[in-house]
């Protein structure tokens, strides 16, 4: 087994951990592992497609945990809070939800300027517009309509190793102005200085509470 591979087991074991002893529903939200035949689909088409196959990372992820599945609150009558969105940029996404903005469309050249990376990690559940991909060399924010930026963490782990840290060690603020909070059993990442109006929760934001 790979460095690469130890490290971001390590690291995702200890955050789900942490989530399934103060935030039970985040927990219930995580799907099981994807099958071998799903892992190996999205591989081949990485590799017909674009010429490189999944970053060891990501493919070790998803041999963990498969994705995220959204149910319903019941104290949620507004359905502002969902329970995959315990990452601060999102939910993770699927092998099959991960590779749609990713493959270049029939008669335009990829988009991302053939580098070797896949998104992962999503804030528009409905139609992926931007998130975060990962490489071998790193991770790194992109939009749909846009070349991808640079990396902003060396690895996955490191930036579960950086949620991690935040929510056990804090300050709030490590990861931006986004904080961790719990509602009903979810962890949410929010910003509690910002206008009722431009929150992530809304009526929620009642029974939001901070981590730190």
């Amino acid at each position: 087994m790979s460095e690469e591979i130890q490290r971001v087991q390590a690291a995702w074991a200890r955050l789900e951990q942490w989530l399934a002893e103060h935030a039970p529903l985040s927990h219930r939200s995580l799907l099981p592992p994807a099958s071998e035949e799903e892992v190996g689909a999205a591989e081949a088409k990485l590799r017909q497609q674009l010429g490189f196959g999944l970053p060891v990372e990501l493919a070790a992820l998803w041999r963990l945990c498969g994705g995220v599945d959204h149910q319903v609150i019941e104290e949620d009558e507004e359905g502002e809070v969902g329970f995959g969105a315990f990452l601060p940029h999102g939910i993770i996404m699927s092998p099959g939800q991960a590779l749609g903005p990713r493959l270049p469309g029939v008669g335009r050249p990829d988009p991302w300027g053939g580098l070797a990376a896949v998104p992962w990690l999503t804030g528009d559940e409905a139609g992926p517009e931007s998130g975060h991909w990962v490489s071998d060399d790193g991770m790194g924010h992109w939009y749909l309509s846009e070349p991808p930026d640079g990396p902003q963490f060396p690895s996955m782990a490191a930036y579960f190793d950086e949620v991690f840290g935040t929510l056990t060690q804090g300050p709030a603020d490590r990861m931006g102005s986004d904080v961790p909070g719990l509602v009903w059993g979810c962890l949410i990442w929010d910003d509690p200085t910002r206008e009722p109006a431009c929150r992530t929760l809304d009526e929620a934001s009642a029974y939001w509470r901070p981590v730190h």
